[in-house]
Formats: C-alpha cells, structure tokens, sequence
C-alpha cells in the first residue's frame, strides 16, 4: 500500500515549551504545556484561546461524566473546574518518587482513565501505568520505562497501545471487560531516523496516529503495522494529535520548543506552535471519565 504523503498547516502561535494532550471536548480543543504548568481551550471557530494556570506540571485534561475535567497532574490525577481554575486532588501517585510525573492518558470504553508516569529527568525507568476507575486509582502490571506515552486505545476497546518512547517501541494488549492488561505483543518498532514515538490515539476505524518527537511528523499505522499516511512538520517535535472539529475529519496537532538548540530555534520560529490537517477517517466516538 503507498503510503499518503501530508504537510501540517500552522493553527496558533502558542510557543509552547512542552505543548502536550490535546483532546476535542465538545466543540473545542484543550492541551497543555507541561513544563509551563498551563491549560489551554482553543475555539476554531471564534479562533480564541483561554489559559488557567496550574499548581505544579500538568500532562493532560479528559472530560469528566460526573463534573468538570479530569486533569493528570504531576504527583496525581486532579478534578479541574474551567469555571473556578480549581484543581481537586483525587489520589497521589508514586509519592516515593518526587523526580516522577504523569505524562499521558486516555479514555476507555467503561470510563476508565488509563495514565502513565515518567521520570521527569527522563534518565530511571519509574515510569508506570496506572487505572482510575470511579475515583479509585489502580496501577497495571505492564513494564516499567523511563517516558510513557499513550495508552491510546482502540476504538473497540478491546486493545490498548502503550508507548515506550526512550525504547521506540509501541506495545499491543488485549484487555478484559474489567480493565486487566494481559502480556501484550511488540506492534510497531523504530530503529531509522524516524524520531521518537510520543503520543498516540486512535482513529474510528482502529488505526494508530503518532507524534514523532525529534521526527518532523506525524504518521499513521493501520491495525496490521503498515504505515498508511505521513505528515510532515516545519518544526522537529511533534508531540501528539487529536481528532476533532465538528465532523471529527480535523486532526489537531502539539508540538515542542523543548531539546531545541537556539540555531535550532533560529531555524524553527514555528516550534511550540498549534498546527492542523485534514484526515480521510475520522475520530474515534468520544468517551468521557467515570471520575
């Protein structure tokens, strides 16, 4: 199968240092930047942008069935309220490990928020991932890494992709009903100059989007592994993408100034920003947390 070949279109100057989680609630995008400790809500269609700021590194927001937003903070997950700027501790995590954070997460078909940890130094394999299932926080038996990224989870919800970044590896596993990982397969493995695997989500027909941190891009995988589309940045780090807007064909776009040399800075005054492109299958049906 050839593989489609893409160019991203800039969106919001945003200069993020770590521009991270995007996600399509409703009808706007939310992300973060993790190293600034900062929320944003961007509206396509007024082209605004809000910002709260955050107690400490913040890695994500999800919407919430029951009340506001779930956010995953760095010693824990958070019930965030737009409406106040509150963020409501619902359970820490690893406190033995201050150097720890939580980096990325997703939504199941129950509810359930799946989230990992990583070392914040980006140097000991700590990094873990855990469930939060109607306020109860439990952590999986998958393998530790230094940097987790994902899970992302199919559209089923029968499989979830964790992403081991520091390895350039993505995992495949099954899960049960009741949330339980089994061993998992190797799906998708880098050895080129094709960046480091970051973020991952899922489209509605079971394909995997990922950001290429260091890779200038974005690509896709179809369930089998085979590579179907490529997108190409004018930054180097491209974080993670989210599929939205109001029909779900538009795929939202982080990226990062972070690694970055001045000369490499120099070079990409676009780094840090929002970017967008259109894609042929749309979002996966959104979920929201059962927290």
């Amino acid at each position: 199968m050839a593989v489609t070949a893409m160019q991203a279109e800039h969106l919001l100057s945003v200069g993020a240092t770590l521009g991270e989680g995007p996600v399509w609630i409703d009808d706007a995008l939310w992300f973060v930047d993790i190293k600034q400790d900062t929320v944003f809500r961007f509206d396509p269609a007024s082209r605004s942008l809000r910002n709260w700021q955050a107690p400490e590194h913040i890695g994500w927001v999800l919407p919430s069935a029951v009340n506001g937003l779930i956010a995953g903070l760095r010693t824990g997950p958070h019930r965030f309220l737009p409406e106040t700027g509150r963020f409501e501790r619902i359970a820490r995590i690893q406190a033995d490990l201050p150097d720890n954070r939580l980096n990325d997460a997703a939504i199941d078909g129950q509810g359930r928020i799946w989230f990992g940890t990583m070392d914040n130094l980006e140097a000991s394999e700590t990094g873990l991932v855990f469930v939060l299932d109607k306020g109860s926080v439990t952590q999986t038996a998958l393998a530790p890494v230094t940097i987790t990224n994902g899970p992302a989870m199919s559209p089923c919800g029968t499989k979830v992709y964790h992403v081991d970044t520091l390895g350039r590896r993505v995992i495949r596993h099954a899960i049960t009903p009741e949330g339980i990982p089994d061993s998992g397969e190797v799906f998708l493995e880098f050895t080129g100059d094709e960046g480091h695997p970051d973020g991952a989500t899922c489209d509605a027909e079971g394909g995997v989007w990922l950001g290429f941190f260091g890779g200038g891009a974005a690509r896709r995988f179809a369930p089998d592994g085979e590579m179907t589309h490529e997108v190409r940045f004018p930054v180097s780090n491209v974080t993670k993408l989210a599929l939205g807007g109001p029909d779900r064909h538009t795929a939202y776009a982080t990226t990062a100034r972070q690694g970055l040399t001045e000369e490499q800075l120099a070079a990409q005054p676009l780094a840090g920003d929002l970017f967008t492109f259109r894609v042929e299958v749309p979002a996966a049906p959104p979920r929201r947390a059962n927290t």
